[in-house]
């Protein structure tokens, strides 16, 4: 599932904030061992949070139904995974930098959630959207400068990009056999006849009784 949204916002920054341009795309740590290294203009779209969105966990569960329109199982709704990425641009001149992330900014701030045709595999196939954020305050317990000082390098223009993506959980719950139609009564035959011929059950009414 990561590595689908990985592509995803691979194909959405080649093909929509800067399509014809060239620039390298990776997704490797930003450390100061990759910028030394690095030979041409780069956009770097690194993974550095990874926790689940609270805010659209749904409860209960949901049916399936066959052929003949009856409930064949019943499954748990998609849990959603909130992938953050530190989007930076890289380039011999601070100005060159700037009108990448300009690029990349309006493209971001023009979707709501990835297109679908950026997506893949299992998170194409359960068919629901893939909110996305762009350039939205930290979170309290979380600051971009703690981000780089855990990668050792020197604090740099960046935009945060945080997708919720959809997870098939992957619960199921069997259903049983379908009720029959109508009500069925069964009742058990517990009479017989006795030496006297009188039904048990059925006793001679006494006299005056």
């Amino acid at each position: 599932m990561i590595h689908e949204i990985d592509d995803a916002l691979r194909r959405l920054v080649r093909d929509e904030a800067l399509p014809g341009s060239g620039v390298d795309i990776v997704l490797e740590a930003p450390t100061k061992e990759w910028a030394a290294r690095r030979n041409a203009p780069t956009v770097n779209v690194y993974l550095y949070d990874i926790r689940e969105d609270l805010r659209r966990r749904s409860r209960g569960l949901v049916n399936e139904y066959d052929e003949r329109g009856q409930v064949a199982r019943r499954v748990a709704p998609p849990r959603y995974v909130k992938l953050s990425y530190l989007v930076t641009a890289w380039t011999q001149r601070p100005e060159d930098e700037h009108r990448l992330l300009s690029s990349l900014l309006l493209c971001f701030l023009r979707l709501d959630a990835l297109p679908p045709a950026v997506l893949t595999g299992s998170v194409a196939a359960i068919g629901m959207p893939v909110p996305m954020t762009v350039a939205l305050p930290p979170p309290e317990d979380r600051a971009f400068a703690d981000v780089w000082t855990a990668l050792g390098g020197e604090l740099k223009p960046s935009l945060d990009v945080v997708v919720s993506t959809p997870v098939d959980s992957g619960r199921v719950v069997e259903a049983g056999p379908p009720a029959r139609e109508g009500l069925v009564a069964e009742v058990a035959d517990n009479t017989r006849d006795d030496a006297a011929g009188d039904r048990v059950g059925h006793r001679p009414a006494r006299a005056g009784g």
